[in-house]
């Protein structure tokens, strides 16, 4: 099994030390444009190798995609992060050319292989990869449904003040702050409602929290945040790798589900070995449905703006 990520930064690197500390893939490629950065990063996460018990090989390249042939999995998390006060749509006109150029030069190389993306516009980064490469829609995936609902649990744990392995619940939707559908409705404590324990104000304020997850960090930090997001995609990796049919949202094309066409948005789906293995239906509330709706729209105007 091997594994390339594209990016070195904070979120590239974090991907690639999960994916290694997991020690399910045999190689993880770091590729990146800044001279001897890749490699300086695999060097250091190498070193880590006999102090956190791992056996994969992590080797870096600057720009050189031969390395990258033959990946079973490529990662993109290319681009410029979100600064405080910037949305997520912002970043498309410098990030399309990016992605564009990237998910071309990974699929030269490797031509079987899937592909997440990790990079901003998320929904839209995703249809443009789909646009743009020819591979089949199983095996391209937009990785922000995982990490939004790992913020989705992280902030229904907080006011149910309970151990968050008690905590389930999904977002679906776009991957921006006012695209997010947090399912409420299908979010449990241990199997029961969450409406069981918390008021309606309450589950409302839990799901705005949500929304601005990304933008809260990004105020904190001056930057994107990178732990939880190398955690998501490390988590879809794995899910893939080892054929494990798990449930994740993620961003995928959409050809009549959901009553949605022609635009990449987050849905659940099975993953396993041949990327997105089935497409999940989830019965929604009205509320959710409304909302679902009007997220997609605002998938698709950000579409508009692509160049294809």
């Amino acid at each position: 099994m091997k594994v390339t990520v594209v990016g070195a930064g904070a979120v590239g690197a974090s991907c690639a030390e999960y994916i290694a500390i997991k020690n399910f893939a045999s190689e993880v490629v770091i590729l990146d444009i800044k001279e001897g950065y890749a490699e300086g990063k695999a060097m250091d996460l190498m070193q880590c190798a006999s102090l956190n018990g791992f056996d994969t090989k992590i080797t870096g390249s600057t720009n050189d995609y031969s390395k990258t042939a033959n990946s079973d999995i490529c990662v993109i998390t290319s681009g410029i992060p979100r600064k405080p006060g910037m949305t997520r749509e912002e970043l498309i006109g410098i990030n399309a050319g990016i992605v564009k150029t990237v998910s071309s030069s990974l699929v030269e190389h490797s031509p079987n292989t899937i592909i997440i993306v990790v990079s901003n516009p998320m929904d839209t980064m995703t249809y443009l990869v789909h646009k743009t490469t020819g591979l089949p829609k199983h095996k391209i995936i937009g990785m922000g449904g995982a990490l939004d609902s790992a913020r989705f649990k992280y902030r229904l744990a907080e006011a149910l003040e309970a151990p968050i392995s008690d905590v389930d619940g999904m977002v679906i939707g776009g991957h921006s702050d006012t695209g997010m559908v947090p399912l409420i409705s299908h979010a449990t404590r241990n199997s029961i409602k969450v409406s069981e324990f918390l008021s309606e104000e309450r589950l409302e304020q839990v799901a705005a929290d949500t929304k601005v997850g990304g933008a809260t960090l990004t105020k904190l930090l001056g930057t994107s945040a990178w732990y939880a997001p190398g955690a998501a995609v490390s988590g879809l990796v794995q899910a893939i790798a080892c054929d494990q049919k798990k449930i994740y949202p993620c961003s995928t094309l959409l050809d009549g589900e959901y009553g949605l066409s022609d635009l990449c948005i987050g849905v659940p789906v099975v993953l396993g070995k041949n990327g997105i293995e089935k497409i999940v239906d989830v019965s929604l509330s009205d509320a959710e449905k409304d909302h679902m709706k009007a997220s997609a729209e605002g998938v698709k105007k950000t579409n508009a703006l692509l160049e294809l």
